[in-house]
């Protein structure tokens, strides 16, 4: 009993010490009422010690992480816009605090085996990398692939599942991806149920038999490790080497894409939207970049998992809207409404739509943006729900009673694109 009590003990002061960096954080609820403010409150995300959770958009407030030494230039700044702002959290510390505390009680409870992992934690980079060659191993529809090496060394891996070990050139190709922002850690469990209904339970046969499948679980391996172990709000990867003495690290991998890369997107090294030396400058996109290119005539759809939002995005980021942008939307609607039909009644319906009209932001270089530029029909980005039920987690933040649904609601609306691309697929065409 002693023991356990020392035990948990230490677990809360190797938190608080791991999240000392945080305190005096504030995060602040802010609303707009035009495009105008809006785009005056968006300004601020390249401003060391504001970290824009969400954007603020006549339609719905942002979210935004303030640091205490910069909470009087924020008020000043959101006052000037016209714009209004009021506390959400007033610690972040203690939502921190509340995150590890569920999540550590969980691990106790974990009920994981050999060939599946448990949807009540989140888990961590060796767990997720062991359970992808082990399935490898057990199952002949899944083959195992190192994309590369991350900036840190670790293994990209991803996984090939076709009954036909994709040497079918008319099954049309889905390709899923999630932890490219390191810090969005409910998008893995969103990718692992994928896994899992495709390999392990499979309850919808035609699209293991007429579709091939690659799922890249963790695509962003540093980044997400340091956000375990030393900063959790990180959202980069870790490289080094864009300025002296390496003040700061990192590249947002959201914007190392080869489309308008650099247009709109920071070039300081400090941001969090740091574009990188130039597309493709950092290992972890150049995975995605071979995977879209080796089979850019066969993938009919590309996902992009992040958090949060409750929203269904589609290209451009600067506004423009593709050839197909008809289809797209109603392709999206289509997973939207499988996804709500499911769905806590307590979260948001999905919202569909063009990524820079529905987020009242413009972006460049991002995966999304590149994958449809290069001729997949049907690229998005998912970004899942965010507020927790338990605890008064918020944003990025994991309660551990939604990790399974955000898995469970988030196949459905993969399954419904799944199911859009069989009837439309190029192939069928031809």
């Amino acid at each position: 009993m002693l023991k356990a009590a020392f035990i948990l003990s230490l677990t809360f002061c190797l938190a608080f010490a791991k999240h000392e960096q945080y305190a005096g954080h504030v995060l602040y609820e802010v609303t707009v009422s035009d495009a105008q403010q809006a785009q005056k409150v968006h300004a601020l995300e390249n401003v060391v010690g504001i970290d824009m959770w969400s954007y603020a958009t006549p339609a719905r407030p942002g979210l935004v992480l303030v640091a205490g030494s910069m909470r009087d230039y924020f008020h000043n700044q959101i006052n000037a816009a016209g714009a209004t702002f009021k506390i959400e959290v007033e610690n972040v510390v203690e939502m921190l605090e509340k995150e590890d505390e569920l999540l550590s009680a969980a691990v106790a409870h974990s009920n994981g085996t050999d060939n599946r992992l448990s949807f009540d934690v989140i888990h961590r980079y060796a767990a997720v990398d062991a359970y992808l060659t082990n399935l490898a191993r057990q199952y002949s529809t899944v083959t195992v692939v190192s994309g590369g090496r991350s900036f840190e060394g670790r293994d990209i891996k991803y996984l090939r599942i076709s009954t036909t070990n994709f040497q079918n050139n008319r099954k049309p190709v889905i390709v899923l991806q999630s932890l490219l922002h390191a810090r969005e850690w409910v998008t893995l469990p969103a990718a692992l149920y994928a896994i899992r209904k495709l390999v392990v339970d499979i309850t919808d046969r035609d699209l293991v038999n007429n579709i091939d499948w690659i799922i890249l679980p963790i695509a962003n391996p540093d980044g997400y490790e340091f956000s375990h172990t030393n900063t959790r709000f990180w959202r980069k990867n870790r490289s080094t080497g864009h300025m002296i003495g390496n003040i700061c690290l990192g590249v947002d991998l959201n914007r190392n894409f080869d489309y308008r890369w650099g247009t709109l997107s920071s070039n300081s090294p400090c941001s969090d939207t740091f574009h990188g030396a130039g597309p493709f400058s950092e290992p972890e996109t150049v995975v995605l970049r071979n995977i879209i290119q080796q089979l850019r005539n066969r993938i009919e759809l590309f996902i992009d998992i992040h958090s949060f939002g409750s929203m269904i995005l589609y290209a451009y980021g600067t506004g423009d809207l593709p050839a197909n942008a008809l289809t797209l939307n109603v392709a999206g609607v289509r997973m939207a409404q499988a996804i709500d039909a499911v769905k806590w009644s307590s979260k948001p319906n999905y919202r569909v739509g063009n990524s820079a009209l529905i987020l009242s932001y413009r972006d460049s270089g991002s995966a999304n943006d590149y994958v449809q530029a290069v001729g997949v029909p049907l690229a998005y980005t998912y970004e899942l729900p965010a507020r927790a039920n338990s605890g008064g987690l918020n944003g990025f933040l994991v309660d551990p009673a939604f990790i399974e649904q955000a898995g469970r609601e988030t196949w459905e609306g993969i399954k419904a694109g799944a199911r859009f691309v069989l009837q439309h697929t190029r192939s069928n065409k031809d």
